[in-house]
């Protein structure tokens, strides 16, 4: 289906290709006042210089050619030139009701589908993911839904640390632990085992044991950047371990990702941009791109017009080691060989944004992407706790992921049981969903660029712009579409969605005939938090809706039977809304 502002739009652009005018100045928006209008058009203030006349009296004749229109209820020019403008129900309803007999409720894939990567996971191999992975997980997984929604073509890859020197402190450490295994036996020309020599528990030790012995241990860092360099040189024991590592480590962490109800359609690593690292710097070189400043080898990145100055790129460091740009740059060229996106979305912190604005320079410098290659880094905010500080457990640690999770599905079974309307297994399973709205709706409501505190209390709440809110509407009209279909004396007729009776009624059409402008907003600005902001208006006009009329108990079936659908296009939509976001609904609370 059409927007239903590309509609409006193309009755004010006739409007005002009528009266001699530019339609180009006939842009209709969604009213800053809706106390006064539904839509408004401030064209006339602009068509006012280029035609030298008041703007009043533009807006007028426009309004003058309006007259009459089926899609307005009212259309009024306002000093010192504004269009205010309210639907017709009849012509509102009649949108709304080609929603409910649609697929996706009218939301229309793309007809240019893009292929498109996201790169949004980050976790390093033999670490836990722990809440500093949080926002770059959910986010990343709403972009890629979002995308998949509209029909473009969405690759999610997690794109792992699994190349830097955290390798050799593992391995030093191993060989310290267990010297007896046969990747240490230099005579040994077998065939290494194929089981793990490590867990992943013990792994996850066997790190931070490593890097704090590096720390205070000279000879031992040293063991460790030599075990690295003979790593990424291809040496067969030590290749044979680090493989263990991504095995056991891969097998966790899409184990804690699937229980964010995140995925990735691609498991690559730093290691893979490694065959590509030494072709890039030689044709940096090569075109004269890259030079050596204090040893290292850089790339200016400087362009005419720069707000502020920015430093050149480092390629290579002045001992002869790669770099995340490096390697990030050496992925562009792979996913430029295997897949050729149209468009690379990146998610990682505040703090990695000069070194994308560095890394897509260069990538476009050099030519490995086409000067207009779509390049996009969507750099999101920290999770505070209460004191406004990075969140942390209450003894100033990191916080696992898995811990967080564990904690907010039990505040939400708490929450649950207060209301004693399920049995305590029940609550159990719900508990799980309804924490999982509350943690990612919480992070998703805010606009990613901006930090935000995380707040338990009022993320399981019931009440107010939270997912147990949106959850709850969800589950609320569900159980009225179970008690219509016990009822006996229903409509037999065609079931259609009637001209609005009151105001809350129409509040809530206007609210749902948004619903594809809002899907296709969101992705392209890749503004999660603008999907949020919109199903928290619709369940707030549900609502309004629901204690303003008795459905069950109506006595016209032809207008129950309206009602009916109107709120099954409501749960539709709220449900399409959450599943872009990575959250599903239960079937009671």
């Amino acid at each position: 289906m059409k927007k239903i502002l590309d509609l409006i739009t193309a009755e004010m652009k006739a409007a005002f290709a009528d009266c001699g005018y530019d339609e180009a100045y006939a842009k209709v928006t969604l009213s800053n006042r809706p106390d006064l209008c539904e839509y408004q058009c401030n064209g006339a203030m602009a068509a006012a210089k280029a035609y030298k006349k008041k703007p009043f009296d533009i807006a007028s004749e426009a309004v003058a050619k309006l007259t009459g229109s089926h899609v307005f209820a009212s259309v009024d020019a306002v000093m010192p030139g504004f269009i205010n403008l309210k639907l017709n129900s009849d012509y509102l309803a009649e949108y709304v009701d080609g929603m409910a007999g649609q697929e996706q409720c009218g939301c229309e894939r793309t007809e240019n589908p893009m292929t498109i990567v996201v790169d949004y996971g980050g976790a390093n191999v033999a670490k836990p993911l722990h809440v500093g992975h949080l926002r770059s997980a959910i986010i990343g997984e709403s972009i890629k839904r979002m995308g998949r929604f509209l029909g473009h073509q969405v690759i999610g890859d997690v794109h792992l640390g699994d190349w830097g020197l955290q390798m050799g402190l593992i391995i030093e450490e191993l060989k310290d632990r267990k010297p007896e295994l046969p990747y240490f036996d230099p005579s040994f020309e077998g065939e290494y085992p194929k089981e793990a020599p490590f867990t992943i528990g013990e792994l996850e030790e066997i790190y931070p044991a490593a890097s704090a012995k590096a720390k205070s241990d000279e000879e031992f860092s040293t063991r460790a950047h030599d075990a690295t360099l003979k790593l990424q040189n291809g040496f067969r024991p030590y290749r044979a371990i680090w493989q263990h590592i991504i095995e056991v480590s891969v097998a966790d962490l899409k184990n804690n990702y699937g229980n964010l109800n995140v995925s990735f359609d691609l498991w690559k690593g730093e290691s893979d941009a490694e065959p590509y690292i030494a072709g890039l710097i030689k044709e940096l070189e090569d075109q004269g791109l890259a030079y050596e400043s204090q040893g290292a080898l850089v790339v200016d990145i400087a362009e005419e017009g720069d707000p502020k100055e920015l430093p050149p790129c480092i390629v290579r460091k002045s001992d002869g080691a790669a770099l995340y740009s490096t390697s990030d740059l050496g992925t562009i060229i792979e996913r430029e060989k295997e897949i050729k996106p149209d468009w690379y979305i990146y998610l990682t912190d505040k703090r990695q944004e000069l070194h994308f604005v560095q890394v897509f320079r260069v990538a476009k410098k050099a030519g490995f992407v086409s000067q207009d290659k779509k390049m996009s880094h969507l750099c999101f905010g920290t999770m505070n706790g209460k004191d406004g500080k990075p969140f942390k457990t209450r003894d100033g640690g990191v916080m696992r992921l898995e811990t967080l999770i564990s904690d907010i599905s039990q505040a939400a079974y708490e929450k649950i049981m207060e209301n004693r309307t399920v049995s305590e297994k029940e609550a159990e399973e719900t508990s799980k969903i309804v924490g999982m709205a509350a943690l990612k709706y919480g992070d998703l409501s805010n606009q990613a660029s901006k930090d935000y505190v995380f707040d338990m209390d009022r993320f399981v709440s019931f009440e107010g712009n939270t997912g147990p809110y949106i959850l709850y509407t969800i589950v609320r009209i569900k159980s009225i579409l179970a008690k219509y279909q016990g009822i006996e004396d229903k409509y037999q007729g065609e079931e259609k969605i009637l001209a609005a009776a009151t105001e809350a009624e129409k509040d809530l059409m206007l609210q749902l005939s948004r619903y594809n402008e809002i899907m296709e907003t969101g992705f392209t600005e890749l503004a999660p938090h603008k999907i949020c902001q919109y199903i928290y208006e619709l369940a707030n006009a549900f609502n309004r809706f629901y204690h303003d009329t008795k459905i069950i108990t109506e006595e016209d079936k032809k207008r129950q039977a309206s009602w009916v659908r109107l709120i099954g296009l409501a749960k539709d939509v709220l449900n399409a809304c959450i599943g872009v976001l990575g959250i599903e609904a239960p079937e009671r609370m």
